[in-house]
């Protein structure tokens, strides 16, 4: 019997059979992983309050031949009960674990979790604009996954240059130098920011962030997209 126990953030849950579920759940030490949580929805289980949504949990399981663990015990650590306060906060996070869910493989790393619950903290801070966090979240998966923009040269290999406008090129994932873009030195300063910081809450407190946010907020979720597809 290969018991283990970890923390974990649930991905996502549905409905199986008469009173079980199904669950795919990120691990710091063992990946991706799915369980069944059995007789889950009966009223008095006890399994019941530790596999919420928008929670860090402390989750025992018996990992066995089949696909499926067997989820033994469950308990809430944390909870980011917050952010469902507000609803773009909370289609946002919803977001964010289709996002890791999607594009992580079983095997994944210990930096997924860490940048799954860090990203969560960070919407549970209702001090912190959703739009700041999302530009961070947004170019700190692309970064991750080896996608991260090219903020140093231009798509002619050139130095970005500060007296130079640019749009930015999603194929090439770096900036065109173009007489009518509107993308300029304060932009990609805020991009490389983004990239370099541990969290969203240095980029709070950019000067001139109001002007810089729409902008960065698109351009960030549009390079997810475009290269990500989710």
């Amino acid at each position: 019997m290969n018991q283990r126990t970890s923390l974990a953030i649930v991905l996502s849950r549905r409905n199986y059979g008469e009173a079980d579920r199904i669950l795919t759940v990120m691990t710091p030490d063992h990946g991706k992983v799915r369980l069944i949580a059995k007789g889950v929805r009966r009223p008095k289980s006890k399994l019941a309050g530790g596999i919420e949504l928008l929670s860090e949990n402390q989750l025992s399981y018996i990992a066995g031949k089949s696909e499926l663990a067997t989820l033994t015990s469950s308990r809430v650590e944390r909870q980011f009960m917050r952010v469902t306060e507000d609803i773009d906060r909370t289609m946002y996070a919803y977001d964010v674990l289709k996002c890791i869910a999607s594009i992580t493989e079983d095997d994944a790393g210990e930096e997924y979790y860490e940048l799954l619950r860090t990203t969560l903290s960070e919407l549970n801070n209702t001090q912190l604009p959703l739009a700041v966090v999302s530009v961070w979240f947004d170019l700190a998966i692309l970064n991750l996954t080896g996608h991260q923009p090219n903020l140093q040269t231009d798509t002619n290999g050139d130095p970005l240059d500060i007296r130079t406008t640019y749009v930015f090129s999603y194929d090439d994932m770096s900036f065109a130098p173009s007489p009518v873009g509107t993308d300029g030195a304060a932009l990609v300063k805020f991009l490389r920011l983004a990239i370099a910081s541990k969290d969203a809450h240095l980029l709070a407190k950019v000067v001139g962030l109001e002007e810089l946010l729409p902008q960065a907020k698109n351009l960030a979720a549009t390079m997810r997209k475009h290269v990500l597809r989710v």
